[in-house]
């Protein structure tokens, strides 16, 4: 039939996939639990640019990256108090393995906008932005943020603040290497969650100002936080953007108070993956085929399903559209069901198709923010750099020369130990350490 002859051109376009050395956030994970590949994810359509850096640090694009102005057709849902996290890949399918090559250190920080009562209600940038927790060079562990998020296979896990206000937000896992600096070429991976906080806080925040940023404008070309030589580095490292907001515990935790709510958990009606359908690629769902008992319902079945299995093709993101794939081999056979007479159907109606994305992993790390609680609005913990374009909130970070010590029961030569020594300077009042 026609319709697979489409689709077979599709299909050509998106599986082509190519990638460098950089990076793309491309799935989320609710509590350790995977939405789907690109699920309700904003993110770089193009196959042959999606794991590149934002281009222009002062464009729209720094929002939530190249194609993120655009909503997705789905938000994922997320009780207060969940943990996200967020799958950084350096090839978007997973063809290859790969977080981001060694060579890009620097930072990491997760901010969050909060949206209203949609996930179009409110431009991706512009004002509004917060950020939740960064992290920049650890003395400690002698590594950038960056080479932890390798160490953990791309995983970068947060916790949300139960204080969070209800409705939807963008959550936005943001990327600094910091390797071309002195070609004056930082370089920013972005992209964005759409999650639907589900909670009984109501209220807004009220977010003092200073901690509040525009992306574009968090951070600029010049400033110590993109300029950083990580190749001869002069410590401490200024983190970009503002200091780290400490969301503000309801008053009354799942009650009455003044950001506690009425104890009714706002729930989410509109944008979530529906119940109702049997495949899911990206943003796209697939449902089943109406039921047929005659030649002619049989055949309108089958177009149903090509017409369906097009639009997944058409659709597909950057991470494959190995789903289509499945949901294809449904209309094949639905094809050859029609064609061999068997006029009544669907068979296995309403079963689920078994997804094609990558396993889940089998191990997640702890949230980055986990055991620091929440506060009264002020500056939280940033861990490992300090707070950059905000205050003066950095760490201090001085790695002394190597020294020799002996090895006890070896062959008696001597093994280079490194110890770093770190200070925190003063706080500016009502900064949390």
């Amino acid at each position: 039939m026609k319709w697979s002859q489409n689709i077979a051109v599709i299909a050509a376009a998106v599986a082509t996939q190519q990638a460098s050395a950089h990076s793309i956030f491309t799935t989320l994970f609710v509590n350790e639990v995977s939405q789907g590949d690109a699920t309700c994810v904003r993110m770089n359509p193009s196959p042959g640019t999606c794991t590149n850096p934002v281009p222009d640090l002062q464009g729209e694009d720094m929002a939530c990256g190249i194609g993120g102005s655009k909503a997705v057709a789905f938000t994922c849902p997320a009780p207060a108090g969940s943990k996200l996290t967020f799958q950084w890949r350096l090839w978007a399918n997973a063809e290859q393995p790969g977080v981001i090559d060694k060579s890009h250190m620097g930072p990491c920080a997760v901010y969050a906008k909060y949206l209203g009562s949609s996930s179009t209600a409110s431009a991706a940038a512009g004002g509004g932005w917060i950020k939740l927790w960064h992290e920049g060079y650890d003395s400690a562990a002698g590594k950038w943020c960056t080479e932890k998020l390798i160490d953990n296979n791309g995983l970068l896990s947060i916790d949300l603040a139960p204080g969070l206000t209800a409705g939807n937000w963008l959550f936005r896992p943001e990327l600094l290497a910091l390797q071309n600096t002195a070609q004056g070429d930082p370089q920013f991976y972005v992209g964005c969650a759409q999650v639907f906080v589900e909670s009984t806080v109501k209220e807004p925040l009220k977010v003092p100002d200073k901690y509040q940023v525009s992306i574009p404008g968090h951070v600029s070309y010049g400033h110590p936080s993109t300029t950083f030589d990580v190749w001869n580095p002069k410590f401490p490292y200024t983190m970009p953007g503002p200091e780290v907001y400490a969301v503000p515990s309801p008053a009354n935790p799942g009650g009455g108070g003044a950001r506690g709510g009425d104890a009714v958990v706002v729930t989410q009606t509109a944008g979530k993956f529906p119940d109702a359908a049997i495949a899911r690629n990206g943003n796209w769902a697939g449902f089943e085929v109406p039921a047929f008992s005659d030649e002619m319902g049989c055949w309108r079945a089958t177009e149903d399903c090509w017409k369906q299995c097009e639009a997944c093709y058409a659709e597909a993101p950057v991470t494959g559209n190995g789903n289509c794939v499945v949901f294809e081999g449904k209309c094949t056979k639905l094809n050859a069901q029609c064609e061999g007479g068997q006029f009544k159907g669907p068979q296995g109606a309403g079963v689920r198709l078994e997804s094609a994305d990558p396993p889940p992993p089998e191990w997640f790390p702890p949230a980055v923010n986990a055991g620091q609680g929440t506060g009264s609005g002020s500056g939280g913990s940033g861990g490992g750099g300090g707070g950059g374009g905000g205050g003066d909130n950095v760490v201090v970070e001085h790695p002394p020369p190597p020294v020799s010590a002996p090895v006890s029961g070896g062959d008696g030569h001597a093994v280079t130990v490194t110890v770093t020594v770190t200070a925190r300077a003063p706080q500016p009042t009502g900064v949390l350490a």
